[in-house]
């Protein structure tokens, strides 16, 4: 199988014809649509200039600690025009995207309305924070499984904090744990109305089961974006072979749990917990309380794989060659880890677009 060499390649040092490389080639549709994410972000068209963005990028690479990727964003600058005179409210909301987005509230995004952001450009902002959080983990977990060292701090990061506040903004219920029931997510962004989209948006909205959730009809403000993080989405969690999907699910679950997202835990938890007929040790590890540990009395395999995922959730990550040792003990191919590097990676994407953009409820 070929693979032709992109740019996470180029920035993890992956050797051509390696163990990592043939994986990625195994896993085409996520390593295609990773770099149609890109493209689409960082080439396409926004009221979100391409200098904003790319400044954006820049400085959320650097606070992940990612010196290759954010030289790499500096560089696609080129000689660092003057950014906008707006673009102080951007890095302020990107800053709690990064480092604490359980913290974000509709204030937080009002206040870049009023800095002259229209609907769109703040999905588009909240986008390209979220998916410079994803390239930075994809890469440190690239590097590890290819046997290089990586810098910084190793520990494993505890259970988050998560919203307390019992009612939602609008005046709903808001949840306050950690739960596998089904929950609802209401934004502070308005989302696009279907029939203010052209047919042939409308169709693509159809095709991927997105046309009803006020969730993607708002990511849908920038719909080439999330086409292709959505064929990412897919490419990551729904292929055949290596790590059975029920584990990809627990990775999900686990970032949110370091993330604080209360939805994105209740959907993927639930999923995991189906998947793998193990619902007490998936509950065990949504009832984890904030600062405590993550894996506590879980088997073998997942205490490697939750440790593994929480330091990968860590900001900056915190994942390193002891956590990778530890996967492999427990029999994890290259293709499987790939599999957890992108699972989990993908979640410090999704966590911070809901924790971000909106808010979790319980439906009446």
């Amino acid at each position: 199988m070929t693979h032709h060499a992109d740019l996470l390649d180029t920035l993890a040092g992956i050797v051509p014809g390696s163990p990592l490389a043939l994986a990625r080639a195994t896993r085409e549709a996520a390593t295609l649509n990773i770099a149609h994410s890109d493209e689409a972000l960082f080439e396409g068209g926004s009221s979100l200039t391409r200098t904003e963005r790319l400044h954006l990028a820049r400085e959320v690479a650097r606070w992940h600690e990612d010196d290759a990727l954010s030289a790499h964003y500096a560089a696609a600058l080129g000689h660092d025009p003057e950014a906008s005179a707006r673009i102080g409210a951007a890095l302020g909301y990107a800053e709690i995207l990064a480092f604490r987005p359980v913290q974000a509230t509709a204030q937080d995004v009002a206040t870049l309305g009023t800095a002259g952001f229209s609907e769109e450009a703040i999905v588009t902002l909240a986008q390209v924070v979220a998916f410079v959080s994803f390239q930075s983990r994809a890469l440190r977990g690239y590097r590890l499984i290819s046997g290089r060292t990586v810098t910084g701090d190793t520990a494993v990061p505890p259970a988050g904090r998560w919203h307390t506040e019992p009612t939602t903004q609008r005046g709903e219920s808001a949840p306050t744990a950690f739960t596998q029931d089904e929950l609802g997510w209401a934004p502070w962004v308005a989302p696009k109305a279907l029939a203010a989209f052209s047919p042939d948006e409308q169709e693509t909205l159809r095709r991927f089961g997105h046309q009803d959730s006020d969730y993607f009809r708002l990511l849908a403000r920038n719909l080439p974006v999330l086409e292709a993080r959505t064929l990412t989405d897919k490419g990551i969690f729904y292929t055949p072979g290596g790590l059975a999907r029920a584990e990809r699910e627990l990775a999900a679950t686990v970032a949110s749990k370091v993330n604080g997202c209360i939805y994105c835990a209740s959907v993927h938890a639930r999923k995991a917990s189906q998947l793998s007929k193990a619902n007490d040790a998936v509950q065990r590890l949504l009832e984890v309380a904030p600062g405590e540990s993550l894996s506590a009395g879980q088997s073998a395999r997942w205490k490697a794989i939750i440790d593994f995922s929480a330091a990968l959730s860590a900001t900056p990550s915190t994942a390193g060659a002891a956590h990778v040792a530890a996967l492999r003990d427990e029999g994890l191919t290259d293709l499987e880890l790939l599999d957890l590097v992108q699972a989990t990676a993908f979640f410090a994407w999704a966590n911070r677009l809901m924790l971000t953009l909106g808010e979790p409820f319980i439906p009446a």
